[in-house]
């Protein structure tokens, strides 16, 4: 009853314009990345992070967000300073990494939510609006973009 009343709110307030208050309570709190999975353009299906890769993505009910995912297992640097990586140590943790941050609404008839993003790893992500279409599954959430790289579908489950 109170994330419902808090919903409801945020939604009269404008923080979740296009939110219906039930549907965007379900994208509340912390999901683990189970799988990450994109199509090339000759409709191959790759890993780009690997079979196990790691990640958290958070909704909290102030309409904010926050993703960081990666490769498991991702090779260390030589130096123990970041900034004297070498050119393949750097292209490596950069390509195979991804964090951003902003505020979320959710767009129910769409089936999208759309991530307005504030700060990110790739800086030509800052000030857009990264457009997920989802599903619920059970105790998962489905997220489907299309990326530059191709269709892309990333898979969490609830912590």
């Amino acid at each position: 009853m109170r994330m419902a009343l808090l919903s409801a709110i945020l939604v009269l307030s404008g923080l979740l314009p296009d939110a219906d208050p039930q549907e965007a309570q379900r994208f509340i709190g912390h999901w683990k990345l189970i799988s990450y999975q994109q199509e090339s353009t000759s409709g191959e299906v790759t890993e780009p992070f690997g079979k196990d890769p790691i990640g958290r993505i958070s909704y909290d009910a102030g309409g904010h967000m926050s993703a960081q995912l990666m490769r498991n297992n991702r090779p260390k640097f030589s130096s123990s300073d970041p900034r004297r990586g070498t050119d393949a140590e750097i292209r490596g943790a950069f390509t195979e990494f991804a964090a951003y941050y902003g505020t979320y609404t959710v767009d129910e008839r769409a089936g999208t939510v759309a991530h307005r993003i504030e700060a990110a790893w790739f800086p030509n992500w800052i000030g857009t609006v990264q457009v997920r279409h989802y599903k619920f599954s059970g105790n998962r959430l489905i997220l489907r973009a299309n990326l530059p790289a191709g269709p892309s579908v990333f898979v969490w489950e609830r912590l």
